[in-house]
């Protein structure tokens, strides 16, 4: 048996030189190294703009969005849609773990990777059922962790599909967690999803009574998610593309004085000068949306003089599983929506 680089770099077919995220080929052989973990997969929870890409390609056919996931897998050895280059994560069971391999896991454990099916070889044998309200297909296939690729056991006291659903963005509250401090005002762009949820609920808690959190919501049934739950202060339903409109409501909502901290988590492109608009100079603005593009947020902050903390999102900090999951567990209308909505 062979090892592997705990980068997973020996994976990687094209081009050489690179780590296998921003690679467009990597081996997807499920004969594993050393060093490796093999897991029969049981679900794929695809990144969100990911998914919303793929099913407007697919105009809406499931069959059709099965055969462009499908035919993504068959090029590239993992599932890194060309268009948006994000990937999503996955659930499944242990199957083999190579003799090099430091860790914990042991074969049968049901987990969840942590890290971006941008990077992990995977093979779809077949997709046994797509759920596109909650971006998730059900799928027989196996894939390979790195030694450095991160995961978590899955939770006994709730559902697979909903805590996949929760650790697939666990980054964002984490993140989020970590940005707000009492007293802030907090907008968050896309608040009515699943990951903006998980963030109005985090900025509540942190910016505690001496704040005030906002959430923008692209529909009125989105908005009303969190309206209904008590998460935010305020509750709008705008056009997040409206940079200036964004602007010009926050300016409204705060008397003028913006926001300490924005945190954007739509699905589409466009919503960069929005963001940056909406908050005030030495402010930060969190971009966990994956249709971020680097370009038009710095560049446009550049090009209006705006003088921001700009942090793109990483989908790792410090203890994100535990703190996703415990505010599913801590905020029980929060759950009973998630649940109703994923599980």
């Amino acid at each position: 048996m062979e090892h592997g680089s705990p980068f997973g770099t020996h994976r990687v077919i094209s081009p050489k030189g690179v780590l296998p995220q921003p690679a467009d080929v990597v081996d997807n052989n499920m004969e594993i190294y050393d060093n490796e973990v093999l897991i029969d997969v049981k679900t794929l929870n695809v990144d969100s703009a990911s998914f919303t890409q793929i099913e407007s390609q697919a105009n809406g056919n499931i069959e059709k969005i099965k055969d462009i996931m499908k035919g993504i897998v068959a090029r590239a050895g993992k599932l890194k849609n060309p268009v948006t280059g994000s990937g999503g994560m996955l659930i499944g069971a242990v199957n083999e773990i190579g003799p090099a391999y430091k860790g914990n896991l042991k074969v049968g454990d049901k987990l969840a990777t942590l890290v971006s099916l941008s990077l992990t070889p995977l093979v779809i044998d077949e997709i046994l059922e797509v759920r596109p309200k909650i971006d998730q297909i059900d799928i027989k296939g196996q894939a390979i962790l790195f030694q450095s690729g991160i995961y978590a056991v899955l939770p006994e006291d709730m559902p697979e599909t909903l805590a996949l659903s929760v650790l697939d963005v666990a980054g964002a509250p984490a993140q989020t967690a970590r940005l707000v401090q009492s007293g802030d005002t907090v907008v968050v762009i896309g608040g009515g999803g699943k990951s903006g949820l998980l963030c109005l609920y985090e900025a509540k808690k942190r910016a505690g009574v001496a704040g005030k959190v906002i959430c923008i919501g692209g529909s009125e049934k989105s908005a009303g998610r969190a309206e209904k739950l008590g998460l935010a202060d305020e509750c709008v339903v705008f056009d997040a593309t409206d940079a200036v409109g964004v602007y010009d409501k926050i300016a409204e909502l705060t008397n003028g004085e913006l926001a300490d901290i924005v945190i954007n988590c739509v699905n589409i492109e466009n919503t960069e000068m929005g963001s940056i608009l909406a908050c005030k100079d030495r402010g930060t603005v969190y971009f966990f949306s994956m249709a971020t593009s680097f370009t038009k947020a710095a560049l446009g902050a550049e090009g209006v003089g705006k003088d921001v903390n700009i942090v793109i999102g990483n989908g790792y900090c410090k203890n994100h599983a535990e703190i996703a999951l415990q505010a599913l567990r801590d905020c029980r209308p929060l759950r009973e929506l998630f649940e109703k909505m994923y599980a």
